[in-house]
């Protein structure tokens, strides 16, 4: 969802929403997210509020939306792609969340912020799976939209575990980890294919 809120071609409409990112950035680098205001965000924009509201539902969707942004960057510029079949897509995937959860805990974004993040990341790794899983429609009677969803939260949990144990182990390490556990879930859409196994 959060992506397809930022996707727009019309250049007055994507400048405007860059206007509004920047905007709540910059305003998270003095106050707390739960104490910014879309006045905040808007005056600090230089727009008004009803042009706000013409972009944004509230500012929970403009964080969603500036967090998977970024997150679909990193996954564009690693070439991280899934098409149904290969486990070692979720294994860079795996890798490509492990990046963007270590890099947000910069000055940018800070702890009461993780309910936001975990959405924007989870919707945008739940799509990628289910684009590439309907690119292999099977007669599993599990739905795709649930192989997706329950994929996406255990590789994020799974991450985000990582993130926060002392003396963690390479980032290499939890993604082969990561990949290793999820595959079963996924096998699930392909129990009629069995010629493309993920294993």
């Amino acid at each position: 969802m959060a992506q397809e809120i930022c996707d727009n071609l019309d250049p007055r409409i994507r400048r405007t929403r860059q206007l509004l990112q920047q905007a709540l950035g910059k305003l998270l680098e003095t106050k707390d997210f739960e104490k910014i205001s879309v006045q905040d965000i808007a005056e600090a924009a230089t727009l008004n509020r009803a042009t706000f509201y013409d972009h944004y539902a509230d500012k929970f969707a403009l964080l969603e939306c500036v967090v998977a942004s970024r997150f679909h960057e990193l996954l564009t510029e690693r070439n991280v792609q899934f098409d149904g079949t290969c486990a070692w897509a979720l294994r860079a995937m795996a890798l490509a969340v492990c990046e963007f959860l270590t890099q947000i805990q910069g000055p940018d974004f800070t702890r009461q912020l993780d309910p936001h993040t975990e959405s924007a990341i989870i919707s945008v790794v739940r799509k990628m799976l289910l684009e590439g899983l309907k690119l292999h429609p099977s007669e599993s009677a599990t739905a795709p939209e649930m192989i997706a969803a329950t994929t996406s939260w255990a590789m994020y949990g799974a991450v985000k575990e990582w993130t926060q144990t002392p003396d963690r182990s390479v980032s290499e390490e939890i993604a082969n980890t990561v990949m290793t556990l999820v595959s079963p879930i996924l096998q699930l859409a392909q129990e009629e294919h069995p010629a493309q196994s993920l294993a």
